[in-house]
């Protein structure tokens, strides 16, 4: 009895563990390489039709990215809102140019050889 007891509790405590993990962990970010970019113009508007007959918008983005080391990449991407002009992202990039997720970050945060390409 003991023994099952113990075996509900670790079963439990793997359960919840595991709900943590994926509500905190942006799967998209697991194994990709880290370039940065800032925003410069508006991109552009892409409006896609769904089933539905609602219209979908997003931006797309084709900007000059560098990574930790000062190389640069061309990098696309979209987002489903106007990002903000001259904010610094730092995209999530797979397979050498299929960016996965990307998130804003200050200036102060940017690794010093992309920096230095990034005014």
């Amino acid at each position: 009895m003991k023994k099952i007891i113990i075996s509900i509790i670790v079963i439990a405590a793997l359960a919840v563990g595991g709900l943590f993990l994926l509500q905190n962990v942006n799967l998209n970010r697991l194994g990709t390489d880290v370039y940065y970019t800032q925003i410069q113009g508006q991109g552009k508007k892409l409006e896609d039709k769904i089933d539905s007959g609602e219209i979908l918008v997003r931006y797309e983005y084709e900007l000059p990215a560098f990574d930790k080391n000062g190389q640069q990449k061309t990098l696309k991407f979209s987002a489903p809102k106007l990002l903000r002009e001259k904010a610094y992202l730092s995209l999530f990039v797979k397979e050498e140019k299929n960016v996965t997720s990307y998130q804003e970050v200050t200036k102060a945060e940017l690794p010093a050889k992309a920096s230095q390409y990034l005014k």
